[in-house]
């Protein structure tokens, strides 16, 4: 049976110790050399190949010099490793942003709900503009679907496609003129400023997009995934991982910022972290519980809070 342990002598340490610990405690444990290794504390870098470790205490009076020449004070770190991401010296990840269109760059949420709203008149569905909003962010499919379930009755395809088609017309009739969201315009010039790599996904198709895509300039540079581009579109996540792959970066590293919990459905099963703004119409409660990262009144407040986001270089 151990006696009580005496004050100060705890396991693993090397008071009173001529000889370096790290040998003993590399042999306890079997690492090898090179790996990440945590022992006792000293005022030194322990310095094994590219690998670093920190210390706190200096090394025990009459310590080898094998241990004082293999330790860097740990005012001499090199301007490298002081810029690098990791102790191993790795280049910083690139991160991208990837949009979502309507409600998130270009204020024409409302437009489609009155859009939707009169296509299902015209075919004697009446249905009630509050209920259409809940549904904006979806494909044209899923929402033609997911309306006709509240109006009571399902769609044969022939109707699903006509009041899509319709929903086009009326949405251009509308709103000819698009008008960018509070802070889209700078947002999207400070990423290309910042070469910060950027694209846009949207449920939306072309030509509806178009006029949008003009009022924020975006050009032909810019990588824009619409609804044609897929198979499946939101609450799926094919939009934004075919706009990672354009783009050029893992999607572990991509954020998706949106207006709509379809968005961020969609960006949680691409494996993203998803920024949710209110600029749609959704409440922030809403957004969070939808798994939003962080979230932000409209592209404006985003632009200032890109540091919060670990993007800017």
């Amino acid at each position: 049976m151990m006696g009580p342990r005496r004050r100060g002598a705890m396991v693993g340490s090397w008071q009173g110790r001529r000889e370096c610990p790290y040998q003993e405690i590399r042999a306890r444990l079997r690492t090898p050399p090179g790996a990440v290794q945590r022992g006792p504390a000293t005022q030194c870098l322990i310095v094994k190949g590219a690998r670093r470790k920190s210390c706190r205490r200096g090394p025990p009076r009459g310590a080898s010099t094998t241990h004082a020449s293999n330790c860097v004070p740990l005012f001499a770190r090199s301007s490298a490793s002081a810029t690098s991401d990791n102790v191993s010296g790795l280049p910083r990840a690139q991160r991208a942003l990837i949009f979502d269109l309507d409600g998130t760059l270009v204020d024409t949420v409302y437009a489609h709900v009155f859009a939707w709203q009169r296509a299902f008149a015209e075919v004697a569905l009446p249905i009630d503009g509050w209920r259409i909003h809940r549904r904006v962010g979806m494909s044209g499919g899923l929402f033609a679907r997911a309306a006709a379930r509240e109006i009571g009755r399902p769609l044969s395809g022939e109707e699903t496609a006509a009041i899509q088609n319709r929903h086009g017309e009326l949405y251009r009739e509308l709103l000819p003129e698009r008008r960018p969201l509070p802070g889209a315009v700078e947002l999207l010039a400070e990423l290309r400023a910042e070469r910060i790599p950027y694209g846009i996904a949207t449920s939306g198709r072309r030509p509806e997009i178009d006029a949008s895509l003009e009022a924020l300039g975006v050009g032909e540079e810019t990588v824009v995934v619409e609804r044609g581009h897929v198979d499946r579109a939101k609450p799926e996540p094919d939009l934004f991982l075919t706009c990672a792959e354009r783009i050029g970066v893992s999607p572990v590293d991509c954020y998706v910022v949106g207006d709509a919990v379809w968005d961020l459905l969609a960006a949680r099963r691409a494996g993203m972290l998803s920024v949710g703004l209110l600029s749609g119409g959704y409440g922030e409660d809403e957004l969070t519980s939808a798994g939003a990262f962080r979230v932000y009144r409209d592209a404006a407040e985003l632009r200032s809070s890109l540091d919060e986001l670990g993007v800017l270089n």
